[in-house]
């Protein structure tokens, strides 16, 4: 059983708490937040876009650490599941590959891609596995277009439209604060440029129109990925500005040789080159169940000694190039060069 000190007692560490109740191989044994109340037990107060909001949670036999380095220095811990604001990521993964545990880390990995660079350094040094939870992968619909690209079954991959929008989030002070997160175009956006990268790659370059603050965060876009002359012909809308009675769409259409697939919130469709039209049989119905996936995942890299491809530092990492090159090119107008 590998065994998982959750720090950060927000929203997402509320989901990955629960989602690690059903992990076949995976148990959380210790917390850590700096909010007594939260320590207690008592998360009412936490809420998001997806999920359930907090309740009073029985944390019998959990143990609870006000202090990081407490929870570092407990030898019952496995792995260290970071769900702390994307501004305090890499500090604290490193600190923890450097105690010798290994680290999963909410994306996005971290503000900038020089500290990202520092967290994978700082993992192969340690010699410790160093994962990050992109959940995207693990969702049913996008699992099965995943799977479908990458094993080739309906030929090459030629193009794809990808969107991503919601309407502003209200549910914490962190979530809504660019210098903490990055803002939309990172934080949100950057679920599509990692599930981008694991399908098609690394573009050469991109283009991307938008809206930006004035402190150079940017709250809207849309990108073409430049992969050159054979494509793939790959864009992406994704951001923050929708009314409040559209808080959360994403879906995608991926066009490949011998098949068309097409995901906008209804059920996955499957287009045939014969005219038909399929509905793949997804599985799991629970609204936990991709992240409790991706914990499984996790835990099943900590006991093999090397972290599965999704959960990937380096794809984490060219997730975040992509959208820092993109937020470049809305506030220049021009393409910019990510190879």
């Amino acid at each position: 059983m590998v065994r998982i000190g959750i720090v950060g007692l927000g929203f997402m560490g509320m989901i990955h708490f629960l989602a690690a109740r059903k992990a076949r191989d995976g148990r959380v044994t210790a917390l850590c937040s700096r909010d007594p109340k939260k320590l207690a037990g008592d998360w009412r107060g936490l809420r998001g876009n997806f999920g359930p909001p907090g309740e009073m949670m029985d944390l019998s036999g959990v143990k609870g650490y006000p202090r990081y380095e407490e929870l570092l220095a407990d030898p019952d811990v496995d792995l260290i599941d970071i769900c702390s604001p994307t501004h305090l990521h890499a500090d604290m993964a490193v600190a923890a590959l450097r105690a010798g545990k290994h680290v999963l880390v909410e994306k996005a990995i971290a503000l900038t891609p020089e500290q990202a660079d520092l967290m994978l350094r700082a993992a192969a040094d340690a010699g410790r596995l160093l994962m990050v939870a992109h959940v995207l992968p693990f969702v049913p619909e996008f699992a099965f277009a995943a799977e479908a690209v990458r094993g080739g079954k309906y030929g090459k991959l030629l193009g794809g439209h990808f969107k991503r929008v919601i309407s502003r989030p209200d549910w914490s002070a962190d979530i809504g604060d660019a210098a903490k997160t990055g803002g939309p175009a990172v934080d949100l956006h950057i679920h599509d440029t990692h599930f981008i990268g694991l399908i098609a790659g690394v573009p050469a370059a991109v283009f991307s129109s938008g809206l930006a603050q004035p402190d150079g965060s940017v709250d809207y876009l849309t990108t073409q990925y430049l992969y050159g002359p054979g494509g793939p012909a790959v864009s992406c809308s994704s951001g923050a500005v929708a009314m409040k009675g559209r808080p959360f769409v994403h879906g995608y259409e991926i066009y490949l040789e011998k098949a068309t697939l097409v995901f906008d919130g209804g059920p996955l469709t499957l287009l045939t080159e014969d005219g038909g039209k399929e509905f793949p049989p997804l599985t799991g119905d629970d609204p936990l169940g991709a992240f409790t996936a991706e914990i499984d995942a996790a835990a099943d890299g900590v006991r093999a000694g090397k972290g599965p491809d999704l959960l990937s530092g380096q794809l984490a990492r060219d997730a975040l190039v992509l959208c820092h090159k993109e937020c470049e090119s809305v506030r220049t107008g021009r393409a910019v060069a990510v190879r």
